[in-house]
């Protein structure tokens, strides 16, 4: 049950976006928050991610039945039963959340953690995924609010460091998420979701990652000349090195294979880069 449940709620995107409003709090200036507050922050994006995933998968279970990579979902297994007393306790979820960021954090913190769940759970499920290929980049911004988040929960006006960090995590998605499309294309094809692939083919949506994980790692060289110092900088630089060849790989070959060792690039790329930012960001402080 509790593999289920950690299914369900898809932990482990929330433990990503839990760490990247942790990574935005140490490099925001300002106050430090306390290490209470900084478990509310941690917990409340962790709460809220989970609320969007459980109602991704809600949303989506007849897409799911007919992908080999979800259709061992519990919604789609019958794990779990389909009800709409699921609503209810997403609902719920969301709002403990909110509410909690709002009264332990700050009114800012707790709406930009409303806006990643929204933008997820709403925009980029409901209204884009089956419509276009624009998909994950309007939805995608969904990863960009928990860094606002983060920012928020020390200063409310945000300041040039954070707001490129929400702009690295707005370009990173659609790398990650590209490479994993092109890995199941066949399996977005056969249920008619319009991922980049399914619209331009492999080979030229692998150019289009390419370019995209290049402005990527460019724009993340930019905190250097904001305050964050040479170990963020040696972070952004082997992690985006390492993620940009395995890109160049993936543009020589665009098969499944690469495509899947692109897609741990990324989080290889990420989580580097968060790990030099918080490290550098401590040091500093």
């Amino acid at each position: 049950m509790l593999k289920q449940l950690s299914n369900l709620f898809k932990l482990r995107i929330g433990v990503i976006m839990s760490f990247t409003a942790v990574a935005a709090m140490v490099v925001t200036p300002g106050k430090p928050l306390t290490g209470w507050q900084t478990l509310i922050l941690a917990l409340t994006v962790l709460v809220a991610a989970a609320s969007a995933g459980a109602f991704n998968q809600y949303y989506e279970r007849d897409l799911d039945s007919r992908m080999r990579r979800t259709c061992n979902r519990p919604f789609v297994t019958g794990s779990l039963r389909y009800s709409p007393a699921w609503l209810f306790l997403i609902s719920g979820l969301l709002v403990a959340g909110v509410s909690v960021a709002a009264l332990v954090l700050n009114g800012m913190a707790a709406l930009y953690i409303f806006l990643g769940a929204f933008f997820y759970a709403v925009v980029y499920t409901v209204w884009l995924k089956r419509r276009t290929w624009l998909n994950i980049v309007i939805g995608g911004a969904a990863g960009s609010f928990a860094v606002l988040a983060g920012a928020a929960a020390v200063d409310p006006n945000l300041t040039a460091v954070p707001v490129i960090l929400a702009i690295v995590l707005f370009l990173w998605t659609p790398s990650h998420f590209w490479s994993l499309a092109i890995a199941q294309r066949e399996d977005y094809q056969a249920a008619g979701v319009p991922m980049l692939p399914v619209v331009v083919g492999d080979a030229r949506a692998a150019r289009i990652v390419f370019l995209n994980t290049f402005i990527l790692v460019a724009t993340s060289l930019l905190p250097v000349f904001f305050g964050l110092g040479w170990i963020y900088l040696a972070g952004a630089m082997l992690g985006g090195g390492y993620f940009l060849y395995r890109n160049l790989q993936l543009v020589q070959d665009p098969t499944p294979r690469t495509a899947m060792v692109c897609f741990f690039a990324s989080l290889v790329q990420l989580g580097t880069l968060l790990t030099a930012a918080v490290i550098d960001g401590l040091l500093v402080s």
